[in-house]
């Protein structure tokens, strides 16, 4: 038996005793036939108990022998905020489409001539929400000639060499007929929002009536069938948005790479023979690649934010109970959220609020603040910025992969204090260790208890290797450990509320990697490589344990021209100065931004 371990309580541990720890993960990687020999060794009665017990105590994931002072928190509870300062404050009783014009109000002028006309235009932008809306008005194309080239590529990719499957469920007439409506919205003038006419993909695990939700396993809907929308797509669908199917994704998000034998993996559009990242790996690559100008994705582990930093997006992290999950495969965590991903800060915005609203079960026990949007519009933002303190753990943030990621990330922090007098502040973030733990216990056996019917019924087999050694683990799990890790969670929020009366917002690299190689001998059955998974989400974890908002900005490229993401973690319901800092840091990295290899010009109409 292991040395017993007494945690001393939160609010009376010194900081100056804290020390920070490399993480060094022992595991196998694993592919091919050694992957399936592990799979059978690790699902027998006997040996699979040993052999997982063996490797979490090689990675001091045994909570047992922990006494940890604090009461569990099952779910994240939050202290009350103060107000966000420059903010517009949105009655999230209002109808989605309302909420979105009142984001549109937010946003910086538009000018059509900075991106219509002129030979001074930036080599490379993304076509923006308010380009498309602008070229619909203007009559310089319609929803439905948009439609037609969306799906020509579509049905293009699975015949490139590699094939890059984007989708997973896709019909062709369904978009046609969206766009078709929206077409003849656009004729009569009555148009819902400034998102009618936008096209947008919905990651397989969220429920986008009549697509079935697979959540890219080859029998979810078998045993769940879909009926409606979940309630975020039904927000989209009334601001007039036009659906174009269910997004690729790792299956059941249990994943940081992509990789899906089930329904091929999809290709980061920076470099084909290398990972988008996971779980929201489809949602990811088709924003990146032009193709749409927004997606949803569900963050459980970084699932929103991983991808947005490897493809060079945008992804944001809500607050837990920002939005609602209902009728989403993983509506029933304490862990996970839905967000969109988009190609801009500005687009995101237009998407969190369309979808944001609270479910009323959180209503009652989170008591959620009004949202608020950043007034981009007014003069006093660049006088906000100047006053936001920003945290960072040095220590933790230079624990990369490669150092291009850390210096370019700390190249913006410089010049954010340069353009806005943003300061930076020292901070010590406690137990970093204990918290991973916390979280792969707390999401595993949230995932373990809904898959359990399925699995026993005998679907756990019909699953991928590398998802059923995730099962292996989490089944190992006990009901003790369960509670301890929400022991845990209460103190790491008290220590991250601690660090949050000192500063504003939380920095660090999204990723402490850029895109990893896609090993072709990983793409028939899969593999497990928990070094990568380690360094993927090394900096995310706050964000799903704690249910804290967080964003991921590209900020730039590491040598090999792949790109990074900088992460922004608030205050809990603290959208609002996140997105208004993300922002700022957009306009900062705007000029260094790249053409992806594998870009569509979708509203090109020269």
């Amino acid at each position: 038996m292991g040395k017993k371990r007494v945690m001393v309580p939160a609010k009376d541990l010194d900081l100056s005793t804290v020390k920070y720890e490399h993480e060094v993960i022992k595991a196998p990687h694993l592919m091919g036939l050694m992957l399936k020999l592990f799979v059978r060794m690790v699902e027998a009665p006997v040996l699979g108990s040993l052999i997982m017990s063996f490797l979490k105590k090689q990675n001091k994931m045994m909570l047992q022998n922990t006494v940890i002072p604090e009461a569990p928190m099952f779910k994240p509870e939050f202290p009350p905020q103060d107000a966000e300062p420059s903010v517009v404050i949105v009655d999230e009783e209002r109808k989605p489409e309302d909420r979105a014009e009142l984001a549109l109000k937010c946003l910086p002028h538009y000018d059509p001539a900075s991106c219509w006309s002129g030979d001074s235009l930036p080599s490379f932008r993304y076509w923006k929400i308010r380009d498309y809306a602008y070229a619909y008005r203007s009559k310089l194309v319609t929803p439905s000639m948009v439609a037609e080239k969306i799906i020509s590529v579509i049905e293009d990719c699975n015949y490139h060499k590699p094939p890059t499957p984007l989708l997973i469920s896709f019909d062709a007439e369904d978009i046609r007929k969206q766009a078709a409506a929206s077409t003849r919205r656009f004729e009569e003038g009555n148009q819902l929002s400034i998102l009618d006419g936008i096209f947008m993909a919905i990651k397989d695990d969220i429920d986008c009536y009549p697509h079935p939700s697979k959540g890219a396993t080859t029998w979810m809907h078998e045993v769940r069938s879909v009926e409606k929308d979940a309630v975020c797509v039904s927000r989209l669908r009334s601001c007039g948005v036009i659906l174009v199917g269910k997004a690729n994704m790792h299956e059941l998000g249990m994943g940081t790479t992509g990789n899906n034998p089930n329904y091929g993996t999809t290709r980061n559009p920076h470099a084909v023979e290398r990972y988008t990242g996971g779980s929201s790996s489809g949602p990811a690559a088709i924003v990146a690649s032009g193709l749409c100008s927004a997606a949803l994705g569900t963050d459980g582990g970084g699932s929103v934010r991983i991808p947005s930093s490897l493809c060079g997006v945008v992804g944001l992290k809500t607050t837990y109970g920002r939005t609602s999950m209902e009728g989403s495969i993983c509506d029933a965590g304490t862990v996970e959220i839905i967000g969109p991903i988009a190609s801009t800060v500005e687009d995101v915005i237009l998407v969190y609020a369309a979808i944001l609203g609270s479910s009323p079960d959180n209503r009652i026990c989170l008591r959620p603040p009004p949202p608020c949007f950043p007034d981009l519009s007014s003069l006093e933002n660049a006088n906000t910025l100047g006053s936001l303190r920003l945290g960072k753990y040095t220590e933790w943030f230079n624990d990369v992969h490669s150092t291009d990621i850390s210096d370019i990330c700390e190249d913006v922090l410089k010049l954010l204090s340069k353009s806005h007098g943003c300061e930076t502040i020292e901070i010590v973030i406690p137990e970093l260790h204990e918290m991973r733990t916390a979280h792969v216990v707390s999401i595993g056996s949230e995932t373990q208890c809904s898959l359990n019917p399925d699995c026993e019924d005998g679907k756990g087999v019909k699953l991928t290797y590398d998802t059923r050694i995730s099962m292996a683990l989490f089944r190992s799990f006990t009901a003790s450990d369960y509670i301890a890790a929400q022991c845990l969670r209460r103190r790491i929020m008290h220590h991250h509320m601690e660090i949050f009366k000192k500063v504003d917002v939380i920095v660090t690299p999204t990723t402490g990697m850029t895109a990893p190689k896609i090993p072709s001998s990983a793409l028939k059955d899969g593999e497990t490589d928990m070094q990568v998974t380690a360094y993927l989400m090394r900096f995310i974890i706050a964000g799903n344990l704690l249910g804290l908002p967080a964003i991921t900005v590209p900020v730039g490229y590491d040598k090999q021209g792949l790109p990074i993401g900088l992460q922004l973690i608030g205050r809990p319901w603290g959208e609002a100065t996140i997105l208004h800092l993300a922002s700022a840091v957009e306009e900062l990295c705007a000029k260094s931004r790249k053409k992806p290899a594998s870009f569509y010009d979708i509203l090109n109409i020269k």
